[in-house]
């Protein structure tokens, strides 16, 4: 899953496809298409940042960035389109222009997200977050980071199911960087497997994210390294879906990585 952020504030990347405070779609399909050239089987496009501290963007504005980004994907890139909003009014929106998955780090927890995700069809990824983007690195706690991600996920994949959204339309998300400390991320990505339980596919974004720097002393511009370790352990531990802002290089290391787990019976597509 390549990251498109046409955000003008994301931590690592906002404003890079923005001119004179402008957005720049032009610039954001190639982007895109980059990234599919890359390996990317997924777009996942977001326009309101939820890196720590950020404020919530007005309903309007999210939709003035994504929707005509979403309307040129879908007519001009060969990729799964994923829109990464908690807005209900964005999630029916992006899904009539073409939009393939709905991925929301706030789990569908707004009001009406549930139900406007069910009425799409589409599937979704459902993350864990502790607090909101404002507020949620200021010194989260757990009982135990592990019990209290798996239970959170379980729920809402009830609630997913009970609002018709099918079983197999579902991923999970643990939510690295959000709410958490270096401490949890690390027993979260150690434990990954017991997700497995859960029944539906895991995503890991780890892409660029501070718990690299807490750990290595990286810059946001410097984190490559880290992030394709955690990309390594992830396929390790089962996950299947990784999303991030370096796709050629991540490719390299899940092939890479499959490889070695398969005894080179290596996918190539």
């Amino acid at each position: 899953m390549g990251i498109l952020n046409v955000t003008p504030d994301s931590f690592s990347d906002g404003g890079a496809l923005y001119d004179a405070s402008s957005l720049c779609v032009d610039q954001a399909i190639q982007r895109a298409l980059q990234m599919v050239s890359d390996g990317a089987a997924i777009i996942d496009v977001g326009g309101e940042s939820t890196r720590p501290g950020a404020t919530p963007v007005a309903l309007q504005e999210e939709m003035d960035r994504v929707l005509p980004v979403v309307e040129r994907l879908n007519a001009e890139v060969d990729a799964i389109i994923s829109v990464d909003t908690s807005s209900p009014e964005l999630i029916l929106e992006a899904a009539g222009l073409g939009a393939g998955l709905i991925n929301d780090v706030r789990a569908l927890g707004r009001e009406g997200a549930l139900g406007a995700a069910a009425t799409t069809g589409l599937p979704v990824c459902v993350m864990h977050m502790q607090g909101s983007p404002a507020t949620m690195q200021n010194a989260p706690e757990y009982d135990d980071v592990l019990d209290d991600v798996y239970g959170f996920l379980e729920q809402r994949i009830r609630d997913c199911v009970a609002a018709g959204i099918g079983h197999d339309q579902i991923i999970v998300d643990p939510g690295f960087g959000f709410g958490k400390t270096l401490e949890h991320n690390l027993r979260l990505l150690n434990n990954l497997d017991r997700l497995h339980k859960l029944g539906v596919p895991q995503l890991v974004g780890t892409s660029r994210k501070s718990m690299i720097d807490h750990l290595l002393n990286r810059s946001v511009d410097d984190r490559l390294a880290g992030g394709l370790a955690t990309v390594a352990i992830g396929v390790q531990k089962g996950a299947q879906l990784f999303r991030v802002h370096d796709v050629k290089d991540t490719v390299d290391v899940v092939r890479m990585t499959e490889a070695v787990l398969n005894e080179g019976r290596i996918n190539n597509d």
